[in-house]
């Protein structure tokens, strides 16, 4: 995203030379909901460019009711400053002197007053956008906190923030991305906290985002900045609380809030951050931490347990004497790696079906799901009871990760580890479980170890990922983080 400082079309003395630039490339006329009003007060023309429904019309309506009563007199010597500082009642005012960037800024909802004589045009921020209110994130739930979430529009999602770090150091830098998009981005940090390095290096990977525009918001942003495009691990994390985003900027994180989208992007995160929920901070920390253990003991099964229940049953001879029982009695009509494959799939398919149905429909397909179809497929042969218990545990814990972009690596995972294993056997599960590592040693979030704390080890990091720490006792911020005050 190139800077050019230079004003190619910059606003004329003579009002319909400016009007004439602002109607072509506003198209009014060709949009309906491009507004144009030819005025004049005070002696002088004027001319009003917004977009119909993202301007407070009471505003507008008193503000024209204010330029009524303006006199010429009440413009001199400088009607510009006497416009600005005296006769528009309004606080977030502005001026400028390239039209361009006025273009841009009536598409993003602000007011352009353009007046004759006067060589710059001021804008009015009286925008509205159509919003709903702030609800609790239907990912995020937790049975003790706040039910407030953030929502599609940035000024509501900074306000959400700012709520919960009144810090005199909390910044909200914005930018644009997109040649036609112009969409708002904010890059919040703590200053005195997030490392300098750390901010450059984000701030330098979105002003490099070259496009026309980010129809997915952040999505297609983290696609930019991601690299490894056929990696399917997340290097940010998702969040809709504003409590969840608050925690991880005392931490020394970084926050990218995107216009349009309820979802704040978190930088930089590792793989151990997307285990994580919030409920386990809402909780007693003895409670919070056995939440964490079930939680851990879930997702490790969902991406390890099924390949390992297919050796087993493959091979019987790697189990213990006293494990014999693990093991379909019957390997049924259909060979066992394909009953698996084929569950993950229906699963899925499942999934994406309650996705698109209706809410007051999708418990009645579940139960369909559960009771019709996974019961006649037993009964067919086309799968073992045994194939149905195992799928289902690893199921819930896909259901039980925190974060849905990691579930959904995972899965992907489990199903190449599935292959490997039914193709080559023990070997092959060991060398994809070895490729797996791998692949979470190599990566890095914004030069942070993805794997950390883990490789490279660092114990106390790491006791308190696996435990929930009681707050009181967390005195020191993530050293990873390289944060320029360590204590909280």
């Amino acid at each position: 995203m190139s800077k050019n400082t230079e004003i190619k079309h910059p606003a004329q003395s003579q009002i319909d030379d400016n009007v004439r630039y602002l109607k072509e490339q506003l198209g009014v006329g060709k949009s309906f909901d491009i507004i144009y009003l030819d005025l004049e007060y005070a002696g002088r023309k004027m001319a009003m460019f917004l977009i119909d429904g993202l301007a407070k019309d009471d505003l507008l309506h008193l503000l024209q009711k204010f330029f009524a009563k303006l006199t010429p007199e009440a413009l001199e010597p400088v009607p510009l400053e006497k416009m600005l500082k005296t006769y528009i009642p309004y606080v977030e005012v502005d001026k400028k002197k390239d039209l361009d960037v006025v273009i841009d800024t009536v598409l993003a909802g602000p007011t352009a007053l353009v007046i004759d004589g006067i060589d710059e045009v001021i804008l009015i921020d009286a925008r509205t956008y159509p919003v709903r209110g702030p609800e609790e994130p239907d990912t995020e739930r937790v049975v003790r906190g706040s039910r407030d979430g953030y929502v599609e529009t940035i000024v509501f999602n900074t306000a959400l923030t700012r709520r919960r770090v009144r810090d005199r150091s909390l910044r909200m830098e914005p930018m644009q991305i997109g040649r036609r998009s112009k969409t708002d981005v904010v890059i919040s940090y703590i200053e005195d906290i997030a490392d300098p390095d750390l901010v450059k290096e984000i701030k330098d990977s979105l002003e490099k985002i070259d496009t026309d525009g980010l129809p997915m918001a952040e999505k297609t942003i983290e696609e930019f900045i991601g690299g490894r495009h056929f990696n399917p691990y997340p290097i940010v994390r998702y969040t809709e609380r504003p409590d969840t985003a608050a925690a991880h900027l005392f931490e020394g994180h970084v926050i990218i809030i995107i216009d349009g989208s309820p979802s704040v992007m978190i930088a930089p995160t590792t793989f151990w951050h997307h285990l994580q929920h919030a409920e386990e901070y809402r909780q007693k920390p003895i409670v919070g931490a056995y939440l964490r253990f079930i939680r851990f003991v879930a997702i490790w099964a969902s991406l390890f347990l099924l390949p390992l229940w297919y050796l087993f049953s493959i091979h019987p001879e790697y189990l213990p004497s006293g494990l014999k029982f693990i093991g379909p009695n019957d390997s049924g009509e259909v060979p066992l790696l394909i009953q698996l494959i084929l569950a993950e799939l229906g699963i899925d398919i499942l999934r994406m079906a309650a996705v698109h149905t209706p809410t007051s429909l999708a418990t009645a397909l579940g139960l369909v799901a559960a009771l019709m179809i996974g019961q006649v497929a037993v009964e067919v042969g086309l799968f073992t009871n045994e194939a149905v218990l195992y799928i289902s545990v690893v199921a819930i814990g896909t259901f039980a990760t925190p974060s849905y972009e990691m579930s959904l690596a995972n899965r992907l995972v489990r199903i190449v580890f599935l292959l490997l294993a039914g193709s080559f056997g023990l070997i092959g599960y060991i060398i994809a479980i070895t490729a797996w590592i791998i692949l979470m040693v190599r990566m890095k979030s914004f030069q942070t170890p993805y794997f950390w704390p883990f490789i490279p080890f660092s114990y106390k990091a790491f006791r308190n990922v696996l435990f929930r720490s009681p707050i009181p006792l967390k005195k020191r911020r993530p050293t990873i983080l390289h944060p320029q005050d360590p204590d909280r």
